[in-house]
C-alpha cells in the first residue's frame, strides 16, 4: 500500500526537475487561483453549487458538493505542491476536472469564446494525467517516504 500511495516514479534528475516545476506551477495555480476563491465565496454559492448527476455523487447536497470541490482544489493541490501522495491527489483533482468539464459545463462550448467553456477544466486535467502516469519525481516527499533499495530501469 505504501508503494501505491508514495512511489515517486522516476528518480532521474532532469525528469524530476521537470515534474517539480509541473507540480509547483499547476498546484499553486489551482490552490490560489481556484481553491481560495471558492473558500471566499462559499457562503454565497453553497446553496446553488452544482451536484454531479451520477451515483453516488448525485446524493450529495449542494453545500457538500462545493465542500468536496474545495477539498480537491485546495487539499489535493497542496499535496501536489508538496509531492505527497501525488498520484492519488492527482486522480482526485483530475476527477474533479472531469466533472467540471462534462457535468458543470456540459452545455458550454469546448473552447473559450468570452464565456464559460470546458477548456479550463480540460487544461487542468492534462497535468493530472501526466502526474498520475509519471509520479512526483525525486524532489518530493513521496521520494523521501518511499526509498528504493535498488534502482528502477525506468
Amino acid at each position: 500500500m505504501k508503494k501505491f500511495f508514495f512511489d515517486c516514479g522516476t528518480r532521474e534528475a532532469g525528469a524530476s526537475a521537470g515534474l517539480l516545476i509541473l507540480r509547483l506551477g499547476f498546484g499553486l495555480m489551482m490552490l490560489i487561483g481556484h481553491g481560495w476563491g471558492k473558500i471566499a465565496k462559499f457562503e454565497a454559492a453553497k446553496d446553488t453549487w452544482p451536484v454531479p448527476d451520477f451515483l453516488p455523487f448525485s446524493l450529495l447536497t449542494p453545500p457538500l458538493s462545493m465542500a468536496s470541490t474545495i477539498l480537491a482544489e485546495v487539499g489535493c493541490a497542496a499535496l501536489l505542491v508538496l509531492g505527497l501522495a501525488t498520484r492519488p491527489a492527482a486522480f482526485v483533482l483530475g476527477f474533479t476536472m472531469v466533472v467540471g468539464a462534462f457535468q458543470v459545463h456540459a452545455v458550454d462550448p469546448l473552447f473559450m469564446g468570452g464565456g464559460p467553456s470546458k477548456e479550463p477544466a480540460l487544461l487542468y486535467l492534462f497535468p493530472c494525467l501526466a502526474l498520475i502516469a509519471a509520479g512526483s519525481g525525486q524532489y518530493s516527499l513521496d521520494a523521501v517516504i518511499h526509498r528504493e533499495r535498488r534502482r528502477r530501469l525506468f
